[in-house]
């Protein structure tokens, strides 16, 4: 899944030793008494071998002195042959928000270890009408489970870009859009597969508003105005100040009041979807 792909913020395992990871040595390569770690993982038990996006780790198996589990090889190449020391090791890959985690003992021969990480990837848009809307005006959170079950929940994966791919364990996720920064957020419940790209788009009935605070209509808008968008009932859904402030609203019933020079004004106004405009507000 080509894309940009977002990875944990932490690894699952101890984060490595402050030292310098020893290079590998060449793949296969034939080191008396060595032994050769030859490492793959899949999405599913009868799935081909993931080909990119992966990060593997191994650890000594026991901490050391200062509680610490020492880094001893990382790779990532998607199925590595990590030439080590016979001995007892703790493997780790990580693949996206996906991660598994296992101990083995390794002789002076190949030991093939397959490891399952049923991840899925999530790639989400958003758009008004059949436009899509662009990157830098909305964003996206994930959360695990359902927005329909109680209970406050953290964010899986925050501020999510449009477009970028984010890999994620199968299963079941609602997912938090917000289109600008006043009230066009959208909530939608999606499913997650392993072993597939699951492209999602949202769909945001709003509008782009520019306010001016003019003195005849048409005219030139005044400066150092300070704008409230209100609901009819009286809910405060937008502050800004300046002469053009632009914001997204969902589509109904506004009320824009400016106050400017000690003096305030007002005006009602409807949004449509998908139709950006101005409202003027006339400063008499």
């Amino acid at each position: 899944m080509p894309p940009t792909l977002l990875q944990p913020n932490t690894p699952s395992m101890p984060p490595p030793a402050v030292s310098t990871v020893p290079a590998a040595p060449p793949l296969n390569a034939a080191v008396p008494g060595q032994g050769v770690l030859s490492l793959t993982a899949k999405y599913g038990k009868d799935t081909p071998a993931i080909t990119s996006g992966l990060v593997w780790r191994v650890f000594a198996d026991r901490p050391d002195e200062n509680g610490t589990f020492k880094l001893i090889r990382e790779d990532r190449n998607a199925t590595p042959n990590i030439v080590l020391p016979p001995g007892n090791y703790v493997v780790h890959v990580a693949f996206g928000l996906v991660s598994a985690v296992r101990t083995v003992s390794l002789k002076a021969e190949t030991d093939r270890e397959s490891f399952v990480l049923p991840a899925g990837g999530l790639r989400i848009e958003g758009r008004v009408g059949t436009s899509r809307i662009p990157q830098n005006q909305i964003s996206f959170a994930i959360y695990k489970g359902s927005q329909f079950e109680s209970g406050e929940r953290a964010s899986l994966v925050p501020n999510v870009a449009a477009g970028d791919v984010v890999l994620i364990p199968e299963g079941t996720y609602y997912i938090i859009s917000n289109y600008g920064d006043a009230n066009s957020v959208v909530r939608s419940d999606i499913r997650v597969q392993a072993g597939k790209l699951t492209d999602v788009t949202i769909t945001h009935r709003a509008a782009v508003i520019t306010l001016k605070l003019v003195s005849d209509r048409g005219g030139e808008a005044l400066a150092n105005t300070a704008w409230s968008v209100l609901t009819p009932g009286g809910d405060v859904i937008k502050e800004s100040i300046g002469a053009f402030p632009r914001v997204v609203l969902s589509e109904g019933e506004y009320r824009a009041i400016a106050k400017n020079e000690g003096k305030v004004y007002e005006r009602g106004f409807n949004v449509v979807n998908g139709v950006d405009g101005e409202v003027e507000v006339v400063a008499r």
